[in-house]
């Protein structure tokens, strides 16, 4: 009844509201008592201030002005809010109004309580959900929450799994809702590819990506995330044809700018690379993944106070994204400000404990401010969680280097080989020829000739250390022609693999270090 009485004034409202023209719909749903006109009129208010705090925000000057811009209609609505709250009168899409007014007011805790609350109320409402999803820190917090029992939380359990990082439990998850009946549902193979793209098993990620679009030619949501793959791949004719695509279904989408944005990026254009960025965030200032990218893109330009500043939003927009707190380490790190590093670093490596690339940035931090016992934790870690860039070995052996542990250096080099070596290619080839450098004057020291030939016969293979080589070797056969035996007294416990050496005995493990005091 109390529908029918306001229908008109609510179609007028609504007609108002899709033209976002919000003052003027609240003005004329004022008196009106239908739960549905209530939350047009609270949500146009509360539009209304999310509007003008963004006009705001264009106008500031500096990046100080635009975190004081606030939405001055949040004190009201939560105020009137709660009173209806109290009087158990709000439906669930006013309870979710009320929660996002208590998130954008940090009052967190009521927050989550409200959003559970308006799961219970109408759980088929995915904005609660991921309103609800935002405000979750780890899988403790989850664990209190008591969640309706229904289809959706099987949606929401996925979604939050992926989010924390946690992909084995969400891989399960959207395969059980496929197993359920929701084999067609292009949503779940796309969170299934965003999944792989968060473990960085890019072929498994781009051949997902790659079968969606078969499916749904038209989709632009998630593209973004396609477009970073094959933008880590250099795929430049594929990114082109993406970019040119998603232009001709829709130019002013986000995802399309973000897309383009990657095209340029890749070309190396990043003044308009960044210039797609900055229209994506005009389109949605809350987009997370144009904050992240355009902050690299300005460390590309040498813009590095921009570039904290786009990381800073995206920390703002998503507490979770490991992107944005590496992004600040490594501008603070051009900066040389070591300590601010250790923070970001640390920070970025709690959301991702098993990113090898984290930790090797975390041992360089550590390295800088001369805590070398740290660093080589940090260096053993990425090593032992599968180190991405193949780094870290070297780098633990210049440590050992350094503080004169020359046995142990000599086995990370080893490994590093034999690492290298089994991927069947040479990654890098200036520490490929350091190591043998090290080794061949090592087993030198030691008098294992054998073993010192064969390594500086690699040496040869390689320009900067070829001479090194040569001499070397001159060294080596000079001792042999005046009778110097290969020195048995030394016990060398280990030597180069089979297919570099004639010898085959195996490397001794290294222990693997204590990381408790690296992982906060």
């Amino acid at each position: 009844q109390e529908d029918a009485r306001d229908l008109d004034a609510y179609t007028l409202a609504k007609s108002y509201f899709d033209l976002k023209e919000y003052d003027r719909a609240a003005y004329f749903l004022r008196g009106c008592k239908s739960q549905k006109a209530y939350f047009l009129y609270m949500y146009s208010r509360y539009l209304s201030g999310e509007k003008k705090k963004d006009d705001e925000t264009v106008d500031s000057l500096g990046p100080l002005e635009k975190g004081q811009v606030k939405n001055e209609a949040l004190r009201e609505l939560r105020v009137e809010l709660s009173k209806k709250h109290k009087a158990r009168e709000l439906d669930g899409f006013g309870l979710y109004l009320y929660g996002v007014v208590l998130r954008k007011l940090d009052l967190v805790k009521e927050a989550i309580d409200v959003f559970v609350e308006a799961a219970h109320v109408l759980p088929l409402h995915w904005g609660a959900w991921l309103e609800l999803c935002n405000l979750i820190t780890d899988k403790e917090m989850l664990k209190f929450l008591s969640l309706p029992d229904t289809w959706m939380k099987e949606f929401f359990l996925a979604h939050i799994y992926t989010e924390l990082q946690l992909i084995e439990e969400a891989l399960q998850k959207y395969q059980s809702l496929i197993d359920a009946g929701f084999s067609k549902s292009t949503y779940i193979i796309s969170q299934i590819a965003v999944a792989y793209h968060n473990i960085r098993d890019i072929d498994k990620a781009l051949s997902i990506f790659n079968e969606l679009r078969k499916q749904d030619p038209y989709r632009i949501e998630n593209m973004d995330t396609f477009s970073n793959l094959l933008y880590v791949r250099s795929m430049k004719p594929e990114l082109s044809y993406l970019a040119h695509n998603l232009c001709e279904i829709d130019k002013y989408r986000v995802e399309t700018c973000c897309v383009i944005g990657n095209y340029y990026s890749l070309r190396s254009q990043h003044e308009k690379a960044a210039l797609y960025f900055q229209r994506a965030l005009k389109l949605n200032p809350r987009y997370l993944g144009a904050w992240t990218l355009m902050g690299h893109e300005y460390m590309e330009m040498k813009n590095t106070s921009a570039a904290i500043q786009a990381y800073r939003h995206a920390i703002e927009v998503n507490k979770r994204d490991y992107r944005a707190w590496y992004g600040l380490g490594q501008t603070y790190e051009i900066l040389k400000m070591p300590f601010y590093c250790l923070y970001y670093y640390r920070r970025a490596h709690q959301l991702r404990p098993n990113d090898s690339r984290m930790l090797v940035a975390l041992g360089e931090c550590f390295e800088k401010l001369n805590q070398l016992v740290e660093a080589k934790k940090c260096y053993w870690r990425a090593y032992a969680v599968g180190d991405v860039e193949k780094m870290a070995l070297v780098k633990l052996a210049k440590l050992h280097e350094q503080l004169n542990e020359s046995e142990q250096a000599a086995q990370c080099y080893i490994k590093y080989i034999q690492d290298i070596y089994s991927c069947g290619e040479i990654v890098e080839h200036l520490e490929v020829s350091t190591a043998f450098r090290y080794l061949a004057q090592y087993y030198f020291k030691c008098k294992l000739w054998d073993e010192a030939s064969a390594c500086a016969q690699k040496c040869c293979a390689f320009n900067d250390t070829r001479e090194e080589g040569k001499a070397l070797l001159r060294q080596i056969l000079q001792l042999r022609n005046q009778g110097e035996t290969s020195s048995t007294d030394i016990a060398a416990p280990f030597f180069l693999p089979a297919s570099l050496s004639a010898n085959n005995t195996p490397t001794r493990r290294v222990s693997p270090l204590n990381l408790s005091s690296v992982t906060p």
